[in-house]
């Protein structure tokens, strides 16, 4: 019998099985999926980590551009009562054994030419037991004999397998997704179950999504946005074609060759988009678009509109700590384009002062999100946990625990009805592409090249980017080989952490605690 209840992510197959049968569930390149195929498949990843002896919460990376095998692979971990760790497939081969490493991942699914990648990277994840490869035996890679089980995916994952029994409960842990930090290590933000049901229900609830939806994957699975593409569909029988973004060109192709009605994209994939000339017909076709990840710009929002003339826009605001927070109503994009909007369904928003008090409207103040959203923290840091997720300030009572709430670190201001504006970060973090990176991580770079005594890196605002990264270096020598400073970054970092400018500073100023002092730096470079 199935459950009554969606419990794990996993049930949202389950009940696509047995709601929308053989219904398009999810297209890669040409072959379409159908809901009780796919969980069918699911079920036999399932069955496979049974055979590798995992247990309840062991974590299972998925090392993958987007395919059929990589959305297997999430839904049939859930199914196992396992977490998955979705890894960008951009990553460099020493960022992707840092987060292996960090949450001490068991099971590794990825593809021959990747593990070939990460060859000498991975003698210091001893947690790692399994590796499946979704496109043969790997043998080559074993040469020195530092890998561990390595597993053909043909061979260990049937298509089909009986269903596992519905086990746990929703507050168990689903997903491990990696975020920048401010301190520069990636932190792992831990979902529970029902932080991405819930989630999934909310979206596709003002989304309007249904059977007869067809959505455009274009974010990375690794990205909470790119996930919920796949959950919000799936919870409400929509149909999801899956793409890895290269070409804008592809976009309309695709649009035009499923009929799709919805797509979700960030600042400068909707720019690049935006210049392309859309066949009147297939982008009539559009329900809905929308934007997260930074703010859209007013043109490129006009040009979408006109290409779009039939779609709703919405845009959305969110942080992977609380999957979405805020969008804005359609019926308001004209009178105040420049919103995030109101609280998603089930949840809510306030804006807060240093002390915890409500701001009153047009005050600025930190944005904190409260409801069933709100993730459990960062895996295994219980000190940046508790600089973010903290009592919501409502708890007053003193007969139960207090609820705890995610301080996003960003000011907002709320006017007289209600609507949320964004006025910036209290931190350095850089958003770009759509991504958040850590001004650390790219200084600490800039050090390992042994080419810059300082260096400092920015966010400065870009129309396309949302921010493009400056890094502001002085150098161990006379001058600064910016040109080999540059090499390093492109063969450590992906390209959007790649700074786009290096300037050269003989002394970068401090402040009286010694540290740069951000602020200076910016008024003398005119930033």
């Amino acid at each position: 019998m199935q459950p009554t209840i969606k419990i794990h992510i996993s049930d949202l197959l389950r009940h696509g099985a047995a709601s929308f049968g053989n219904s398009p569930a999810l297209t890669y390149k040409n072959i379409t999926t159908g809901y009780v195929e796919l969980w069918q498949r699911a079920s036999g990843f399932a069955s496979a980590l049974d055979v590798l002896e995992t247990s309840a919460g062991d974590r299972v990376a998925v090392f993958l551009d987007k395919r059929l095998e990589t959305a297997v692979s999430i839904f049939g971990t859930a199914a196992a009562r396992c977490v998955t760790v979705p890894i960008n497939p951009i990553l460099r081969p020493q960022q992707v054994a840092y987060i292996l490493a960090d949450c001490d991942v068991r099971v590794l699914v990825t593809s021959a030419d990747r593990l070939a990648q990460l060859k000498g990277h991975l003698a210091g994840v001893q947690s790692l037991q399994h590796v499946i490869l979704v496109d043969g035996k790997g043998t080559e890679v074993q040469e020195d004999g530092t890998y561990p089980c390595i597993h053909s995916w043909i061979e260990i994952v049937p298509t089909e397998a009986s269903p596992p029994l519905p086990r746990g409960v929703d507050c168990d842990v689903a997903a491990i997704l990696y975020t920048s930090g401010s301190t520069g290590k990636p932190k792992g933000v831990v979902l529970t179950h029902r932080n991405m049901i819930v989630g999934a229900e909310s979206v596709s609830h003002y989304l309007g999504n249904s059977p007869q939806d067809t959505i455009l994957s274009v974010l990375p699975l690794s990205f909470d946005a790119g996930l919920s593409q796949l959950t919000t569909a799936f919870n409400s029988g929509a149909h999801v074609v899956l793409m890895n973004y290269l070409l804008p060109g592809d976009v309309v192709r695709l649009c035009e060759k499923y009929k799709v009605t919805g797509i979700t994209g960030v600042p400068p994939f909707w720019i690049q988009v935006g210049a392309l000339d859309w066949p009147t017909e297939v982008g009539a076709r559009l329900r809905y678009f929308a934007n997260t990840g930074g703010r859209m710009p007013k043109a490129t929002l006009d040009r979408l509109r006109a290409s779009f003339p039939n779609a709703l826009p919405y845009l959305m605001y969110g942080l992977t700590e609380a999957f979405r927070s805020t969008y804005l109503d359609p019926t308001e994009i004209d009178r105040r384009p420049d919103s995030i909007g109101k609280a998603i369904p089930n949840a809510e928003i306030l804006v807060v002062r240093p002390d915890g008090t409500l701001c009153s409207p047009g005050e600025p103040g930190e944005l904190v999100h409260r409801g069933p959203l709100v993730a459990l923290g960062y895996w295994n840091d219980p000190a940046r946990s508790s600089e973010r997720f903290r009592p919501w300030p409502g708890t007053g009572s003193t007969w139960r625990q207090p609820e705890m709430a995610v301080f996003s670190g960003d000011t907002v201001v709320s006017d007289e009805e209600g609507f949320l504006y964004f006025v910036g970060r209290r931190d350095e973090m850089i958003k770009t592409s759509g991504y958040r990176v850590s001004p650390t991580e790219i200084e600490e770079v800039a050090y390992a090249t042994g080419l810059a005594r300082d260096a400092v890196a920015m966010g400065i605002d870009d129309q396309a980017l949302g921010q493009r990264i400056v890094l502001v270096a002085s150098p161990v020598a006379e001058t600064l080989d910016v040109g080999a400073l540059l090499t390093a970054f492109r063969h450590r970092l992906p390209q959007y952490m790649v700074p786009s400018k290096v300037i050269e500073m003989a002394s970068i100023p401090t402040n009286p605690n010694g540290k740069f002092d951000r602020v200076l730096l910016r008024e003398q470079l005119g930033q």
